[in-house]
């Protein structure tokens, strides 16, 4: 699904699954196509503000399979940051999910938004991204919400988001 209003090439988009709210909402932030997991949507413009906003520094939090056995190294060198082609990144959280059958399955946090950074950053230490997908963004977690559900969000994730 396309996460967007619309799609000038006719695919299906997320607003299909959210019929049955009545009130306006609108994505804050993006998927790319091939990605998946937890994306929010809001009719609080204040709030979509501050979630996308650099400088609130939310951690998005990405379930990742990866090509190649990553040793500890390279997974050290994901959390210290790694140069890209727009620069350096900033530290993040990198927690080993396993190895196996040449590829490995970490748990990647990340409180950048940069376009396809998760890949990119992948990309730097010599590996290649096979499967995405996010699992939390700030207090928010995907939990066991099955593909293509929604829920609203509670009043402690709303004040997790807002930073209170």
């Amino acid at each position: 699904l396309v996460p967007s209003r619309e799609d000038a090439r006719g695919r299906e988009t997320v607003y299909e699954l959210l019929k049955d709210i009545p009130a306006w909402v609108a994505p804050v932030g993006r998927l790319d196509k091939e990605t998946s997991g937890l994306l929010l949507f809001t009719n609080d413009t204040d709030l979509a503000e501050h979630v996308t906003n650099p400088a609130s520094a939310l951690w998005k939090t990405y379930e990742v399979l990866a090509r190649g056995e990553l040793d500890d190294a390279t997974l050290a060198r994901l959390g210290s940051g790694v140069t890209l082609e727009d620069g350096p990144t900033r530290e993040a959280r990198v927690r080993l999910l396993g190895r196996e059958n040449g590829s490995t399955r970490l748990e990647l946090a990340i409180h950048e938004g940069r376009n396809r950074q998760v890949r990119r950053m992948l990309e730097a230490v010599g590996s290649h991204v096979l499967a995405l997908h996010r699992t939390a963004i700030g207090g928010v977690a995907l939990g066991d919400l099955a593909p293509g559900a929604h829920r609203k969000l509670r009043p402690h994730e709303v004040r997790a988001l807002r930073g209170g």
